[in-house]
């Protein structure tokens, strides 16, 4: 995914319970369409925005939607890098869309795959329960998370300031 425009939805005040739509499509051809998200419940909270869990109502798929509040006197390269990123073992854009408020602010919504852990909730899961984590575990999760960031650190002038056991998603073996 090298190109991405975003289109721009108002009155996006709320943040579950709602549903959001917005049109995708449209370049070399491709029809455009609509797309629409039930925003289902908050995962996660941060300086710069807020996670929520959504569903596309049209596929039934289930994503996270990424809403950063744009500060326009700042560029926000966070789209644009997304754009570049197409790693296994990195979280992958699916597409995005600003919004706007009442009170007439920004939102830069990044719609993501769906990653329901934090490496930092599975640490906390065995420490409650007084175990280890198993070495296996431990070796895969490093490995993916070392290819992760290798990947990351080959686009120039791109370097992951916040690595951290919150910040790394992780998907949990059933």
């Amino acid at each position: 995914m090298t190109e991405m425009s975003a289109s721009v939805i108002e009155g996006n005040d709320q943040v579950t319970g709602h549903i959001i739509s917005t049109t995708i499509g449209g370049k070399n051809g491709e029809p455009k369409r609509t797309i629409s998200y039930m925003a289902e419940c908050v995962v996660g909270t941060g300086s710069f925005g807020i996670d929520f869990q959504a569903k596309c109502l049209e596929t039934g798929e289930t994503v996270a939607i990424k809403k950063v509040l744009q500060d326009r006197r700042y560029k926000n390269r966070e789209l644009q890098l997304m754009c570049l990123m197409d790693h296994p073992n990195v979280v992958s854009l699916k597409h995005c869309f600003f919004s706007i408020t009442s009170k007439d602010e920004l939102f830069l919504n990044l719609v993501v795959e769906y990653v329901p852990e934090t490496m930092y909730r599975v640490l906390k899961h065995y420490s409650n329960v007084n175990q280890r984590m198993p070495l296996i575990y431990v070796k895969l999760y490093t490995y993916q998370i070392f290819r992760g960031l290798a990947y990351i650190h080959t686009v120039p002038g791109v370097s992951h300031r916040d690595v951290k056991p919150q910040n790394l998603l992780v998907m949990v073996a059933e």
